[in-house]
């Protein structure tokens, strides 16, 4: 009986560093050597090797760039394709997307957590001749961003602090944020239903998210315009009204009933 529960103890562990592999790759965005991969992890070079050959073997990885470097395979587009085929918030949020950036000729995003960060999970260019844009799956820091507002929204104070490591809050500029001012405006944004600001991140442009919520009324995701500054100021109330009507469309079909408010 100890030998089986050894066994399967094991099998857990190089399961759980194959996954912290792949992880460290998406992150990474780049192809890399295995004792690099090993080196930057932190995990000892004889197991990384043998894990990634068991992921080269199953697709899940492929070489590229030359000198054994290695990086996230082709299967991994098939099963990502699979689940959102199935997954209904995905391809609703990509139909949203669509639609905005057709009404307001901004980039559209759908945005999630991921862990203690952001992320910009979906994009649709607009169709300005000055494109803005960002890197789908970039980890952020949550004080960053507009919609990090509101998709800690659902947590206590205490919880979003213990979430929130005490370096994100010293924003690009080099201005550190007071978390109890961060605090405030997550409240007042679950208040007003939006939460609209001068980026933090890009120079000259203005960002507007809307939460989407799931049943229970937490904020699973947002949905985000991401405009030149000007614009944005001047077209603020047609752009709100066109994120609102969306979200809520997708709100609805979660199960959530929204109640339409705005806060001037």
């Amino acid at each position: 009986m100890a030998e089986a529960g050894d066994t399967i103890s094991r099998r857990m562990r190089g399961l759980d560093r194959a996954f912290e592999i792949l992880e460290f790759l998406r992150v990474k965005r780049q192809p890399m050597r295995p004792n690099e991969i090993a080196s930057e992890i932190g995990a000892p070079r004889s197991s990384v090797y043998e894990l990634v050959n068991l992921l080269l073997a199953q697709g899940m990885l492929d070489y590229q760039g030359g000198d054994g470097r290695v990086y996230l395979g082709r299967r991994l587009y098939y099963l990502g394709t699979a689940y959102a085929e199935q997954f209904d918030l995905m391809r609703e949020c990509d139909r949203m997307l669509v639609r905005l950036a057709e009404e307001t000729r901004e980039t559209a995003q759908m945005c999630l957590l991921e862990g203690n960060k952001y992320t910009v999970a979906m994009m649709r260019e607009g169709i300005r001749p000055f494109r803005i844009s960002s890197n789908v799956g970039e980890l952020v820091s949550i004080p960053w961003t507009a919609s990090g507002r509101l998709l800690v929204s659902h947590l206590p104070d205490a919880e979003i602090l213990a979430l929130i490591p005490p370096e994100d809050f010293v924003l690009p500029s080099g201005r550190r944020l007071d978390p109890a001012e961060f605090i405030a405006e997550v409240r007042s944004a679950t208040r007003d239903g939006y939460f609209t600001f001068n980026s933090e991140v890009e120079n000259f442009t203005h960002c507007f998210a809307v939460p989407v919520h799931q049943a229970d009324g937490a904020c699973i995701a947002t949905l985000c315009l991401v405009t030149p500054r000007e614009d944005g100021l001047r077209n603020r109330d047609h752009y709100l009204d066109s994120l609102l009507a969306a979200a809520h469309e997708i709100s609805d079909k979660l199960g959530f009933n929204v109640a339409r408010r705005r806060v001037s």
